[in-house]
């Protein structure tokens, strides 16, 4: 092993991970079952934001287990010489010039919007949050963003309300919207276009391909 780099292993004798799922604990929002109680629920985003962090530090991670109920190790390596090539850095990532640059996220869940927020950030993006459905439309008028990431089942005002009272507002209509739920049936799509959504995306979501999105630019939504 080099010496110029720092290893970090971290075991436990946990619950494990499944070999089907080891290809994609990394992905953002990927999820082993749960138990029914739901005790070790979590939210599919942490390892995700682990591995962001890392590799903005030029390192790698990696995750291995034996399989259910027989633990799991994460190792993370890192350069400490300062003549090693550098990871790409949060400016290196910055949307060029034209691209999105700021976004807003719909969620009320707090948990997951402030660790998507993580993740768009170290991507380079301002994000604002607004945790009802009722202060998207002020924070929208406020902050301004290209694009709007709205989750759908919001209490008392529903996504789809959101998106309806965007696309009324002239100053805000040339706003894309991207639902991002976990409602992604047919008939959810369907509404969601009708109330004025431009694309849809089902969690789990991978986070590559929500950057994708924000990375085909701001063309004026088509009539």
């Amino acid at each position: 092993m080099s010496d110029r780099c720092a290893v970090l292993t971290v075991r436990d004798t946990g619950i494990g991970i499944e070999p089907e799922m080891l290809p994609r604990v990394f992905e953002t929002f990927a999820q082993a079952e749960r138990t029914l109680d739901r005790t070790r629920g979590g939210l599919g985003l942490g390892l995700a934001l682990v591995k962001g962090i890392v590799e903005l530090h030029g390192g790698t991670v990696e995750a291995r287990s034996e399989g259910v109920g027989r633990g799991a190790e994460f190792t993370i390596v890192l350069p400490v010489a300062p003549d090693l090539q550098p990871g790409p850095t949060a400016t290196a990532l910055r949307p060029a010039p034209g691209r999105v640059q700021r976004v807003l996220i719909v969620e009320d869940n707090r948990d997951a919007a402030e660790t998507l927020r993580d993740l768009l950030e170290l991507s380079g993006y301002t994000v604002e949050i607004a945790y009802a459905g009722a202060d998207a439309m002020p924070a929208a008028q406020r902050f301004q963003p290209e694009v709007i990431l709205c989750d759908l089942g919001l209490p008392r005002i529903s996504g789809y309300e959101v998106a309806a009272a965007i696309r009324r507002d002239p100053a805000l209509a040339h706003i894309r919207l991207i639902v991002l739920s976990g409602y992604g049936q047919d008939e959810d799509r369907r509404r969601g276009l009708a109330a004025g959504f431009d694309h849809h995306l089902t969690k789990p979501v991978n986070f590559e391909d929500l950057q994708r999105l924000l990375e085909a630019g701001t063309e004026p939504r088509p009539e």
